[in-house]
Order: structure tokens, then C-alpha cells, then sequence
């Protein structure tokens, strides 16, 4: 499974919480387009994009959003929205809930004909409210990202250190072998082989 979790908030103000929050992990928001609606955020898994999102949780924040829309859930061929967190953009004057976009082009649409009731039913059945500390969750999140690029900066630096000694040796092994110290000529050997050769002849 592409997302690990899904939070649907029921009022702006909570929205409002969350796209605060959303700033801290890789997220993704869907809500009806031109209508208010609760917001759905998918949080992915560490390394993923929005673009590795299934089409079916796609349908199922689209039918989620839909379904909490008090006008949306009325109407057939809704468009909901979404697009990364980091492209949501809040300026001064807007209303509680209420964003826009820093580029409008990284927003997708997607067309939802009518409510599918199976599936609506199926993610109110297995929803979990919670209530999280929101400060907590970033303090313990800041803590993990710190533990892994240590770890990370450790892992590489014994990599080069091990490639470093691996480097040392074989330049070290180059030069044993053209070391006059260690080269051993055998045209001696020769002389004195052919020395005994002729004396054994001779006798």
C-alpha cells in the first residue's frame, strides 16, 4: 500500500491544523474543486511521490471528499482536486480552510460521476478518529530525520574510509613490487649453474 494513512478533518479550522502539519511529512490533498468539502490528506511513505498514489485511493478520497460536501454530495459530476502540500499556498485575506496554488499545473483533476455508496460505507466502517498532538508528532518526526542523516552520514563515511584503506593498499602493494628491496635477479643463479655444469664435465 502506497499511503499509510488518510485524515479526513471535519471543520476548516481543523484544515487549517493539518496544512499546518502537512508541511512536516510528504502529503497530498483532495477536495471537491469550487465547493467546500472536508479535506483528505494522504500521507506517503518516506521515498514516494504523489504521483505513486493508486488510482484506487484516488477514487477513494475523490468518493471521501464527495461524501463530505454538503452541496457536492448532492450533485453528479463533481471534480475534486489535489496536488502536493508544498504546492498549496495561503495568502492574506483568505477565508479559514481556503488555499490556492503556487503552480497550477501540479494540480490533477479527477471527474467523480456519482457517490459509489459501497465504497463510502467500506471507508466509514474501517475510519479511526484521532486526535493527535500535532507539536509532539514533529518534535518525534525532527528527531527520527536527525537520527537517519546521522546514521546515513556515519554509513557513508565508513564507506569512504574502507575505500580510502582499499585505495592505500593496492597503491601500497604497486610499489612493494618495485622495490629494489624486494626484486630478486636470477642471472646469478644461471653463472653458478653453468660454473658446475662445466667443472662437472671437466672432471
Amino acid at each position: 500500500m502506497v499511503c499509510n494513512s488518510a485524515m479526513r478533518k471535519e471543520n476548516a479550522d481543523t484544515n487549517e491544523e493539518t496544512d499546518l502539519y502537512s508541511m512536516l511529512v510528504s502529503i497530498s490533498q483532495f477536495h471537491v474543486d469550487k465547493l467546500s468539502s472536508a479535506h483528505v490528506y494522504v500521507r506517503l511513505q518516506p521515498g514516494q511521490t504523489w504521483d505513486d498514489i493508486p488510482p484506487a485511493v484516488i477514487e477513494d478520497c475523490a468518493q471521501l471528499v464527495k461524501a463530505n460536501s454538503i452541496e457536492g454530495n448532492k450533485k453528479n459530476g463533481i471534480t475534486v482536486i489535489y496536488t502536493p502540500w508544498d504546492n498549496l499556498k495561503k495568502t492574506p485575506g483568505m477565508e479559514t480552510g481556503q488555499v490556492t496554488f503556487f503552480n497550477h499545473k501540479k494540480v490533477r483533476r479527477v471527474h467523480v460521476e456519482k457517490r459509489i455508496n459501497e465504497i463510502v460505507n467500506r471507508l466509514n466502517k474501517t475510519k479511526e478518529e484521532r486526535y493527535p498532538d500535532l507539536q509532539h508528532e514533529k518534535i518525534q518526526r525532527e528527531k527520527k530525520d536527525r537520527k537517519a542523516a546521522r546514521e546515513g552520514e556515519f554509513a557513508a563515511n565508513e564507506r569512504a574510509r574502507q575505500l580510502a584503506e582499499e585505495k592505500r593498499k593496492a597503491e601500497k602493494d604497486i610499489q612493494d613490487m618495485f622495490d629494489e628491496r624486494n626484486m630478486r635477479s636470477n642471472w646469478r643463479d644461471h653463472e653458478v649453474e653453468d660454473v658446475n655444469a662445466a667443472e662437472e664435465d671437466f672432471m
